[in-house]
């Protein structure tokens, strides 16, 4: 058990938390949740020991083992792979080193003896003999293939550097574990076998994720941090979420009754108050009067943008023909002979962990790379919009936002452009900020807005949640949701994929695809391609930006 005593953590004049008094328990997966800027990933870093708070303190039951998912990809590059994974139990790996140099001496004395047999006897009772198969087990679920374990850390890309140390993080079945944002980089079946290593994970698991599905599937509790205090709810985020309107919409019912007392109270005292015969009653009224309180309903610090993608032009029949595509890139076989008909109410999401196929085959289609072979033909009526997984190119300049995303619209006053930014929670001086300058979710919010403001009836999205908080995940998957042009995307985020896709398309590790005409749980149901996305994730996934 973990819990907290009065935590209070003032950056300058400003109390990110006050006072916290929270106790997380045995058999409990919590998720912690809470605006961008509310404090989830500082909250993670106290309990971890990692930062001190300015007041209060942590209370671990004694002897307890607390391990947390590591956010620097670089402090372990001197080590292989799978002795990272053995170090998240800190005392087995130290205990492994302590008999490597014992058994190493060439002059053996008895005290070394003695010394050595009770670091075995310390090393047995940690399940020390199974420590390099376990951590293989973990890395082999998460993607990572057992060539790469003895590989030193530094060979591996930045995703695969992630997954490494998630599996540091789950081995050894520490007591409490802190997760901040565990499927960042992951895709949709290593998120599938974290959430399910998560579910029959006995012992104490707090969790940071901007993802609502993985969120629903593991969490027993919430505890939501909004305005310095955290409130813990039974159930999942969708309970929470449920349960928090429900008890804003009672507060405001009540509040409505009270009002109309007052009201009626009120309305007698002024009737009455100079009336001698009635005088004792409207003094009676004056004192219930003065005890009604109205309950103090603080609007939440969540911010949701709206997102609309709103087509200038209805799209006609004909949208896109692709007939035999294929792409080689460094000698490996990228797309394989590829052919699809997309149709007019078509919303593909491409799954499965062959991530660059992904942005190769959106790269041809939006003619920023040529095929080497087949060919592709947009119909005549459509226009396309593209958000690109790496955007890096898209803010190289010294725009201001206004102007940036004034060149992609076709009216040019500022007025106009000024209130996509705004939807997109942009507001006064933040429109004169130069693009160069901005923060991940900044750009990624900026190029929603380039993609609303376009008009676009074709839109093309390449894992269009990196960087977004839970709101505005949110208000994305409800804008692809009603948007009536044609969607290419591919997600992590499962929940946008499942309730937006009614058409999946899979690109094999040898370029080949699977298409079919369904849902995306129905699709994982039915098993199809199961064994193929399991040799997916023996894939190199490609690096990305943290």
């Amino acid at each position: 058990m973990i819990s907290t005593s009065n935590i209070t953590l003032r950056v300058g004049k400003k109390a990110l938390f006050e006072d916290v008094n929270i106790k997380f328990t045995e058999g409990n997966c919590y998720g912690l949740i809470g605006a961008n800027g509310a404090g989830k990933s500082t909250f993670l870093k106290i309990l971890s020991g990692q930062l001190e708070p300015t007041s209060g303190e942590v209370i671990l039951t004694p002897g307890e083992r607390l391990s947390f998912l590591q956010q620097d990809h670089f402090k372990y590059d001197q080590y292989p792979v799978l002795d990272t994974v053995i170090m998240g139990n800190a005392r087995l790996y130290e205990i492994m080193k302590e008999k490597e140099v014992i058994y190493a001496k060439e002059d053996f004395t008895d005290e070394d003896g003695i010394k050595a047999s009770e670091l075995e006897a310390e090393f047995a009772t940690l399940n020390g003999w199974e420590a390099e198969s376990d951590a293989a087990s973990l890395l082999n679920g998460l993607g990572i293939e057992t060539e790469l374990h003895y590989n030193m850390m530094s060979e591996l890309t930045g995703a695969q550097k992630v997954k490494v140390l998630l599996a540091q993080a789950l081995f050894g079945n520490p007591d409490i574990l802190l997760l901040d944002e565990p499927t960042n980089h992951l895709d949709l079946d290593a998120i599938a076998w974290l959430e399910e290593f998560l579910i029959n994970f006995d012992n104490t698991v707090i969790v940071v994720s901007h993802d609502r599905y993985f969120l629903n599937k593991v969490c027993t509790q919430i505890a939501d941090i909004d305005y310095g205090k955290i409130q813990l709810y039974a159930g999942n985020y969708d309970f929470w979420y449920e349960s928090s309107q429900l008890l804003i919409r009672q507060m405001k019912e009540a509040n409505k009754k009270k009002e109309e007392k007052i009201k009626e109270l009120q309305d007698f005292i002024s009737r009455f108050s100079a009336n001698a015969s009635k005088s004792r009653q409207a003094t009676s009224r004056k004192r219930a009067l003065e005890k009604i309180q109205l309950d103090e309903i603080r609007p939440s610090s969540r911010k949701y943008p709206y997102i609309d993608f709103k087509p200038n032009r209805e799209i006609g029949n004909e949208v896109l023909m692709v007939e035999g595509l294929s792409k080689t890139i460094n000698g490996e076989k990228i797309l394989d002979n590829l052919s699809f008909t997309l149709n007019r109410d078509d919303k593909v999401a491409f799954v499965g962990g062959n991530e660059f196929a992904k942005t190769v085959l959106f790269q041809i289609l939006i003619g920023e790379m040529e095929p080497d072979e087949g060919t592709y033909k947009w119909g005549i009526t459509t226009t396309q919009a593209y958000f690109p997984k790496d955007s890096g190119k898209e803010f190289d300049n010294d725009d201001t936002i206004v102007e940036w995303l004034t060149q992609y619209s076709e009216e040019k006053d500022v007025t106009y452009v000024r209130g996509f930014l705004g939807r997109m929670l942009f507001a006064g001086d933040d429109g004169v900020k130069k693009v160069k300058v901005l923060s991940g979710g900044e750009k990624v919010r900026c190029l929603l807005s380039k993609m609303m403001i376009s008009g676009a009836n074709v839109l093309i999205l390449d894992e269009p949640t990196d960087h977004l908080d839970m709101e505005s995940i949110t208000a994305l998957n409800n804008g692809m949701k009603k948007f009536p042009g044609v969607l290419l995307f591919s997600s992590r985020d499962h929940q946008i994929v499942e309730t937006t896709a009614n058409r999946i398309m899979e690109i094999l590790p040898d370029g080949s695809m699977i298409d079919k005409m369904t849902t995306y749980d129905e699709y994982l149901k039915n098993n199809i391609g199961a064994s193929k996305r399991q040799a997916i994730l023996d894939l190199n996934t490609e690096e990305q930006d943290d």
